[in-house]
């Protein structure tokens, strides 16, 4: 099995971003303008600012993605993280790197002293939520949006 090594979203990374994140839209059921996708990849793009972007490497190619912040809460005095997208090519799943970009935004977290970290995910997303109960607790929470 091929090593996975994660490391910080760079510029370089645009086009296998790209395509990663076309195949997360996908299976989210969503499609964005590209003036969305634009912004959202300079975002990562910059290390000095949020939301922050990790890839998981294989073999010199892009396998994965995961995007997080942080952000204050009215229910603990330190900030919080928010993993707001993880994806993982479905060719490169079952082989740990979701877990390594999950452990990642953990290390990332506890390196910032955040008070936790979460995310969500659609009910439908089966294998993921298999992997997400080895590694963190569901809650009762339901989401509404306007």
């Amino acid at each position: 099995m091929a090593e996975t090594r994660i490391r910080p979203l760079s510029v370089k990374d645009r086009e296998e971003w790209r395509t990663l994140w076309q195949g997360y839209l996908h299976f989210y059921r969503r499609r964005l303008p590209e003036e969305v996708t634009a912004t959202t990849f300079a975002r990562l793009a910059d290390p000095g600012r949020a939301p922050f972007g990790l890839v998981a490497e294989r073999d010199g190619r892009l396998a994965g993605f995961v995007h997080y912040l942080f952000h204050s809460s009215t229910w603990a005095l330190k900030e919080i993280c928010y993993l707001e997208d993880l994806y993982v090519d479905p060719a490169q799943r079952g082989g740990g790197v979701g877990r390594a970009l999950i452990q990642a935004v953990y290390e990332a977290a506890d390196a910032a002293q955040a008070a936790e970290v979460y995310w969500m995910t659609q009910e439908f997303n089966a294998d993921g939520r298999a992997l997400y109960d080895t590694l963190a607790h569901r809650t009762s929470f339901i989401r509404y949006e306007r």
